[in-house]
């Protein structure tokens, strides 16, 4: 019987993350690679510096702080390794994000530092989900303008104190619009919430939601996270929580799928 379940010699074996697999062999491996696209997408419409191989992909979008740029395995390789060429192709000195879909060891004394192991959430479109109700009208931006109101509510309402004060296009360029979709909830003209859906490898990617604190408590950030998870109504949509964001997601129907790990580059 154990003999029978061999495979016959010489037969390689899929391990997952061979770069000719299809992207749908799993969720996790069309999380990671819908992921590595969001890492360099903006960057490369931008004209600003991108990286994207076999085991890793990368982009480096300005340099006042680690959100802005993402460095994102591909394969399950020595994250030392992935340090090494990030430092070799792309700008040195620059904070980034290493978004890691396994474990990984220490990378101290690579320079980096450890931001946690936040839950990869999943949301499957085969699940019923009755749409969430706010006060605001969330609208789907199409020009420079809202493009600037969507980075204003990310930089004050996430908050991301290194892009402060706010200054647009230090995240948006108006390309963005080219590779992914952003939503900007509005009370009146005052915007107050904000999305980003980012497809690919047959998934949505949902990033950069933020709520300013005058929205919060009203419905703002379930309706601006909806809008990006059915942007594509018949694909799954995956996004990294918080764990205090996590019942937000799981209100949803988003499913935790498991833990990844995100290290820091200062």
């Amino acid at each position: 019987m154990a003999s029978s379940i061999l495979p016959p010699e010489g037969e390689t074996l899929a391990t997952g993350w061979e770069p000719e697999l299809a992207a749908a062999d799993s969720l996790v491996r069309q999380a990671v690679l819908a992921h590595a696209s969001w890492a360099i997408d903006a960057p490369r419409r931008a004209g600003q510096p991108w990286y994207d191989g076999d085991t890793w992909a990368g982009g480096i979008l300005g340099d006042r702080g680690p959100l802005t740029n993402w460095v994102v395995p591909k394969q399950p390789v020595d994250p030392a390794e992935v340090i090494t060429e990030a430092a070799r192709e792309l700008p040195n000195n620059v904070p980034y994000l290493f978004v890691s879909a396994w474990p990984t060891r220490d990378l101290r004394e690579h320079g980096l530092a450890l931001a946690g192991h936040p839950p990869l959430m999943v949301h499957l479109p085969a699940l019923p989900t009755t749409p969430p109700v706010t006060d605001l009208e969330i609208r789907q931006v199409t020009d420079a303008a809202g493009l600037a109101d969507a980075e204003r509510v990310l930089v004050e309402g996430y908050p991301l104190p290194e892009l402060q004060p706010f200054q647009p296009g230090a995240l948006y360029d108006v390309s963005f619009l080219e590779g992914s979709a952003v939503w900007v909830g509005y009370d009146g003209d005052v915007p107050l919430a904000t999305s980003t859906a980012h497809h690919a490898a047959g998934l949505t990617v949902v990033e950069n939601v933020a709520v300013m604190p005058a929205a919060r408590g009203r419905g703002a950030g379930a309706a601006i996270t909806w809008a990006a998870t059915t942007h594509h109504r018949d694909h799954p949509a995956a996004l990294i929580a918080s764990d205090n964001g996590q019942p937000v997601y799981q209100r949803l129907n988003y499913l935790r799928l498991e833990r990844w790990t995100v290290w820091v580059r200062p």
